[in-house]
């Protein structure tokens, strides 16, 4: 089957363009306008990744082209507005570092300092954390954690004299408000003003264990981890990151090792192993073993939810062409005039399954980078 995800990727890039990513489904089924976001930025970080590891030229020019639509002389970024305070919004700026670096174009410089520009007016808790988003007040949900603090640590690392202390801050708030001890499992979400109806009136936290938002939190630290180079802080980060990889592990699904939608719940009914979380936690195994911070018996274990990723929803279709599903389309909390979304086991399990949507392809191209490193 690996012989054949060069040629998948390759399709899902025959298949988009800058203006129409066939792997934005959300944008597609919405009609959205092209704009700056989130799930594209996840899929250029996976071919920029797949473009090192591979040596494949086309992977990263396509990435080259498809953030040049984007970002203009200026730096101004096409169908971004500052004023959302939106999180997910700072996560496709990570690519901007290294496209920087080979190009030495200043706009992706400018676009850079933009988006640092959001964060140093971003609103923040009473703990010191980020806003997850502006028409979410006091709220952080671990989604944010990967969507600003890669970027954050980026910056800091290049442009900001290498303090990482706010960084650091802010995971340990998470972790000392969102871990529930018992379950060894992280919260999908917390409000620090205890105001949202989704949340708990003592703890502020949500009701359940959403797999994709563990799996952001894993890769956010991992990919920190790699980033950070001051030892202090780095180890701060790793003692949280080697404690959430053992306590999401025992959950993993015996016979394929990978993760249901709600972690703790298992076979109940309407629950699914579900694609996109299992794919990221099974990156962090991979990347966090090679780079020495945990048990390197998570490599395997890791490899073994990436095959059964592969035989259990990668599916050649009926023209031949190959499909990657069960992925979760979207979860949230609130707001307010959304109560549907409240956290519940009932909610996260009917919110749609799709196929080839970059939420579960990307992490999965770069779970298969590191299978490539395994394997070298």
């Amino acid at each position: 089957m690996y012989d054949k995800i060069d040629r998948y990727i390759e399709r899902l890039l025959d298949k988009s363009t800058p203006e129409a990513p066939y792997w934005n489904i959300e944008s597609i089924r919405q009609g959205k306008p092209p704009h700056w976001n989130y799930i594209d930025g996840c899929m250029i970080t996976a071919l920029l990744c797949a473009a090192e590891i591979t040596g494949e030229q086309r992977y990263a020019d396509f990435a080259e082209e498809f953030i040049d639509y984007y970002i203009s002389e200026d730096g101004s970024i096409r169908g971004y507005s500052q004023e959302k305070f939106n999180l997910d919004d700072v996560n496709e700026g990570r690519v901007l570092f290294d496209l920087y670096k080979k190009t030495g174009k200043e706009k992706y410089k400018k676009a850079i300092f933009l988006l640092r520009d959001q964060l140093e007016k971003q609103p923040r808790t009473n703990t010191g954390n980020f806003w997850h988003k502006q028409i979410y007040p006091d709220q952080i949900w671990l989604d944010g954690l990967y969507m600003a603090q890669v970027f954050y640590v980026r910056f800091q690392m290049e442009f900001g004299g290498g303090d990482y202390s706010d960084t650091v801050s802010q995971y340990k708030h998470v972790r000392g408000q969102m871990f529930d001890e018992e379950k060894k499992l992280y919260y999908h979400g917390c409000d620090c003003s205890r105001k949202a109806f989704w949340a708990d009136k003592e703890t502020g936290r949500s009701k359940n264990f959403w797999l994709r938002a563990i799996g952001w939190f894993c890769i956010s630290l991992v990919d920190n981890i790699d980033y950070i180079d001051d030892e202090n802080e780095r180890k701060k980060l790793i003692a949280i990151f080697a404690e959430a990889i053992e306590g999401i592990s025992q959950y993993s699904d015996p016979e394929t090792g990978m993760y249901y939608q709600v972690v703790d719940q298992g076979v109940r009914e309407g629950n699914y192993l579900e694609t996109s979380g299992s794919s990221m936690i099974a990156y962090a195994m991979m990347k966090g073993a090679r780079l020495g911070v945990i048990d390197e018996k998570y490599a395997e274990k890791g490899k073994k939810t990436f095959d059964g990723i592969c035989d259990k929803y990668l599916a050649v279709n009926d023209d031949g062409d190959l499909n990657l599903g069960g992925i979760c389309l979207v979860a949230g909390l609130g707001p307010e005039d959304n109560r549907r979304r409240d956290g519940s086991y009932e909610y996260y399990i009917s919110e749609p399954v799709v196929e080839n949507d970059a939420k579960g392809v990307a992490p999965f191209v770069l779970c298969y980078t590191e299978v490539k490193r395994l394997t070298k």
